[in-house]
């Protein structure tokens, strides 16, 4: 596949929350234009992201109606999603079959970066997220290491908010 560079440029390093805003629309936008497989996003709780951003909504739907899409949020907890991000929270609901939420060991808990990945090269990680620095890249050489980290995570951790709760 052939990269587009219109959407592979990477941004420039983060040093500001609104630089990490526009880092996760840009890794967004870019894994959909090179019709990446899997998108993972890794972050304690999720409760600085632009979750809640109807473009996103748009966005990540048009992606997940191609088959075979996966989007994957790994947090230490969600306790805070509802809460912070209701229309993700509901939105999320029509797209169960394709997000899943998962929650590592108390052990992995406490140490979970903060990172937007796909399964081609896009990597935006917050490094200091006191300062709001960070990168984002198109580099299958940043990307991989990290995915195969969160990988060995997911495999010790459980599904964890789901989209419904059932109750008698």
């Amino acid at each position: 596949m052939t990269a587009d560079t219109t959407t592979t440029t990477p941004t420039p390093p983060i040093g500001s929350r609104t630089e990490f805003t526009a880092a996760l629309h840009w890794a967004l936008q870019t894994s959909v234009a090179q019709r990446a497989r899997r998108i993972v996003w890794v972050d304690a709780d999720f409760a600085e992201w632009p979750l809640d951003d109807p473009a996103w909504h748009d966005q990540l739907a048009a992606w997940l109606r191609l088959p075979q899409r996966r989007l994957l949020l790994l947090a230490g907890n969600y306790d805070e999603m509802p809460r912070r991000h209701p229309r993700f929270t509901a939105w999320r609901r029509l797209w169960s079959h394709a997000i899943e939420t998962w929650s590592p060991d108390d052990a992995a808990a406490d140490s979970l970066p903060t990172l937007a990945l796909d399964d081609i090269a896009v990597c935006v990680q917050l490094i200091d997220a006191l300062q709001w620095r960070g990168r984002a890249t198109f580099d299958p050489r940043t990307s991989r290491p990290w995915c195969n980290r969160v990988d060995a995570v997911l495999q010790h951790s459980s599904l964890a908010f789901p989209a419904s709760s059932l109750g008698l």
